[in-house]
């Protein structure tokens, strides 16, 4: 009889470690399926806006027979791959949990001050005739240094960065007004503005850079260290910090990317409408549709959640309407009530199909 339970023993060891077996073969496939339902997830984030665009070009294609016409679409694309660049740069800066509202005073003041040391007296230049080439350098090293100085009175100086970048604007804005006295230099060298006019074809120069802006962008913050680091400190700073991240150098850097695409910006619509006017950035007021393309596009402004298709696609929702617009003639004192209707509708429906976070 002791046999028999003996044996009866070890089939409920067995059974045991059957048990345990199938429990760790189930772990990596229950874990599987998280990361692909995370993945679904994010993916759904990241198309919310493509409803909305659908249907605006349906909207467009009904009301204006020229809307979906190559040179229409071409010129859309061309108007709005400045804007396109200083959101991936203003985007940057969100994702860390900050903001720069100084990003419309670098897109004016550095191709300003390029242009002006570069043009003659005669087209309201210094008169230095700078080389071309050293101005496009000088457009970039103009955005870096007030990056940096952003960076380093907001990471450093610990300084509140919404009145650290506002006292920032005003004080650029009025720089750029003051070389110049109010005037706006043109008639400078080809190369120049060679980013903001020229054209492959039918295919404006300033989109492809814009699109190669958005995508190396987005490859960065996917695949690369750094990237990766920008999502971690915008999520949690403390955490980022005791994992060993740079917290203070990656914030810093931000500021300076984020600054040096706001003057790409500025140079390429320089280019396009070949001068510099004293007011362009903080006399139009370009912060507004930036932020306003970057939230609607699903970047969070509480930091660490968001991406570049996103922030594309909200870019693309903007200038379409703004197109639209103008085809139809809309009276100018109707837009803005338009622009702010469209976005809380695009903002609202990117919540219905996104969830939660893709409104935040």
């Amino acid at each position: 009889m002791s046999e028999p339970e003996g044996r009866g023993a070890a089939p409920g060891q067995t059974q045991e470690r059957g048990t345990s077996d199938e429990t760790s073969l189930d772990l990596p496939r229950r874990q599987a399926g998280g990361r692909a339902s995370a993945a679904a997830i994010s993916w759904i984030r990241e198309a919310a806006l493509l409803p909305v665009l659908a249907v605006l070009l349906l909207v467009g294609a009904i009301l204006n027979s020229h809307f979906l016409t190559v040179s229409n679409i071409t010129g859309i694309g061309q108007q709005a791959s400045a804007l396109g660049v200083v959101v991936v740069g203003e985007s940057l800066i969100l994702l860390i949990g900050s903001l720069d509202l100084s990003l419309e005073a670098t897109y004016g003041l550095a191709p300003m001050l390029a242009a002006w040391l570069i043009v003659p007296v005669a087209s309201f230049g210094s008169g230095t005739e700078l080389n071309p080439f050293l101005g496009i350098l000088l457009v970039f090293a103009v955005g870096a240094v007030i990056g940096l100085v952003n960076g380093l009175l907001i990471v450093k100086g610990r300084l509140n960065g919404f009145i650290v970048t506002l006292g920032r604007t005003i004080l650029l804005a009025g720089i750029q007004d003051g070389i110049v006295k109010g005037q706006s230099p043109f008639n400078w060298p080809t190369a120049f503005g060679w980013l903001g006019s020229a054209n492959f074809g039918v295919v404006p120069v300033s989109l492809i850079v814009a699109v190669a802006v958005f995508v190396i962008t987005g490859l960065f913050l996917r695949y690369h260290r750094f990237g990766r680091a920008i999502y971690a400190v915008g999520g949690n700073l403390a955490a980022a910090r005791a994992a060993g991240i740079r917290v203070d150098r990656v914030r810093i850097w931000v500021f300076v990317a984020g600054s040096v695409l706001g003057a790409l910006g500025g140079l390429m619509e320089a280019g396009r409408v070949s001068s510099v006017a004293s007011t362009q950035g903080y006399g139009e007021g370009i912060i507004f549709t930036v932020f306003a393309a970057a939230v609607i596009g699903g970047v969070s402004l509480r930091g660490g959640r968001g991406n570049m298709v996103g922030a594309a696609s909200g870019v693309i929702l903007l200038s379409l309407v703004q197109n639209l617009l103008d085809l139809e003639n809309a009276p100018n004192y109707w837009i803005d009530a338009i622009d702010g209707g469209v976005i809380l509708f695009a903002l609202i429906l990117a919540r219905v199909i996104g969830g939660e976070a893709a409104a935040e």
